[in-house]
């Protein structure tokens, strides 16, 4: 890591260098601290009895760096996420924190198409499906090659390509990693004045190591479970009021691990169905007031299926949705009873400050079955219970942003089955408070 980071900034002095001998030439060097101090107290599960909270500081330190012209574009993000204390303050190793976060570039062959490949985030419309995940110190990043085709200014269409390895090899190597061994995606996005509108088809591939079927020498062959996401989102925005709705479909197969080792040995197929719709107006110049649900497909615990009926977000920003504490899709949750989720946002926002106050209703989307307290099997009420978030943020300056929050959960007895954690009744809680620092050391800008 050391050696790298020497050959990035031996390359940003080169482009520092030439910059300055080109008006055509754009290069920014900037970076990121951000340390975050949180108290866990039944934070994405239900605090056991006799357990106490967890509380610590994390940090992410970024150093970034972009350079453009007409004919390319690249960018490198060197990344460290560590906990504070993690180490003594004597010592010489380290958790293995620093990492490339991004490295890419981007060919520009005309105005209307250009090739994009590398270790990059993948974003798309509302973070739903394809989302940087930038709420966890480490984020999310893939290494792909995407097509980008731009008709028009406000049309364009990504075609995206992946496929993941563990390491250089001779022979076959199994992809261990929870992970996708291959995805290919096509994702259309066109406005139209106030409107937009979004469609996405994404293949998406998981390895499996199929038992049944072997190479000459007796080796177990892994091959790809490939399933089918489809869905359109729609938007609609002015001063006054934005909205939005969504429709997902999934098919096609997924892995399953049927022997409880950890391998995933077959497939099943895949039915899930994902709906959405939210609205927001703006109360004056201070308020906004909001309404929105989202409906996930799940697997029924009393008349369970052949299919996977639970609906995957798969790559999304899942901190983002279904309540800031994580319960749901973080993590957890992906082939459970599934969800929906009512929510209200109310929004405050003056000058440099806003406050944020959602209050979410869970339901589970499918029936939850279980021993209740006597030991006797029977159907749960699909209320799982209410979230409440605070949320303040206060821009101090163009680089500096402080924030603060606080969730609790009032959960019921049925939340209780589905994380097979016993009493629901403990206080469930969570704060944080962050400090984010982004400051540009660089930046210099064309035909200047």
């Amino acid at each position: 890591m050391k050696k790298f980071t020497k050959f990035i900034l031996s390359l940003v002095f080169i482009i520092f260098i030439t910059s300055t001998a080109s008006s055509q030439n754009t290069i920014e060097i900037a970076g990121q601290l951000r340390p975050r101090y949180e108290m866990r107290n039944g934070y994405s599960s239900l605090m056991p009895e006799g357990e106490q909270a967890s509380s610590f500081i994390s940090q992410r330190t970024r150093l970034n760096f972009n350079f453009s012209n007409d004919m390319f574009k690249v960018g490198f993000s060197l990344q460290n996420v560590s906990v504070w204390g993690e180490k003594s303050t004597l010592s010489s190793a380290s958790n293995n924190g620093n990492m490339l976060n991004e490295a890419w570039g981007q060919m520009i062959f005309s105005k209307k198409l250009s090739l994009k490949v590398g270790r990059q985030q993948i974003v798309y419309d509302d973070h739903r499906i394809f989302g940087s995940v930038d709420w966890a110190q480490q984020s999310r990043r893939h290494d792909a090659a995407i097509l980008m085709i731009k008709p028009h200014e406000d049309c364009q269409i990504d075609f995206g390509v992946a496929y993941n390895a563990m390491k250089e090899s001779n022979f076959k190597e199994y992809y261990m990693l929870n992970n996708y061994k291959a995805l290919q995606y096509l994702h259309w996005n066109r406005k139209f004045n106030d409107f937009g509108v979004s469609l996405l088809i994404l293949n998406n591939g998981l390895p499996y190591r199929d038992f049944s079927d072997t190479t000459s020498s007796g080796k177990v062959k892994e091959k790809i479970a490939y399933s089918q996401t489809l869905g359109t989102r729609l938007s609609y925005g002015n001063e006054n009021i934005k909205s939005n709705a969504a429709f997902y479909y999934q098919t096609g197969k997924i892995t399953s691990d049927t022997s409880g080792d950890g391998i995933m040995e077959s497939t099943k197929k895949i039915s899930g169905l994902y709906l959405a719709a939210d609205v927001n107006f703006a109360l004056g110049e201070l308020f906004t007031l909001g309404a929105g649900f989202e409906y996930l497909s799940g697997n029924s615990m009393k008349e369970p299926s052949d299919k996977d009926e639970a609906f995957k977000p798969l790559y999304g920003t899942n901190h983002k949705f279904n309540g800031f504490m994580d319960y749901f899709y973080v993590g957890n949750h992906m082939s459970s009873v599934g969800l929906i989720d009512v929510y209200l946002p109310i929004k405050f926002k003056k000058d440099k400050f806003t406050v944020q106050l959602i209050p979410h209703i869970f339901s589970s989307a499918a029936q939850v079955y279980g021993l209740d307290e006597n030991g006797t099997m029977k159907d749960f009420d699909n209320i799982l219970g209410t979230e409440l978030d605070l949320a303040l943020a206060y821009k101090f300056n163009e680089s500096v942003t402080f924030s603060a929050g606080y969730s609790q959960m009032i959960a019921t007895e049925t939340m209780e089955i589905i994380k097979s954690q016993p009493r629901p009744e403990n206080l469930n809680n969570w704060a944080w408070v962050m400090i984010d620092i982004k400051p540009t050391f660089f930046k210099s800008n064309k035909d200047n």
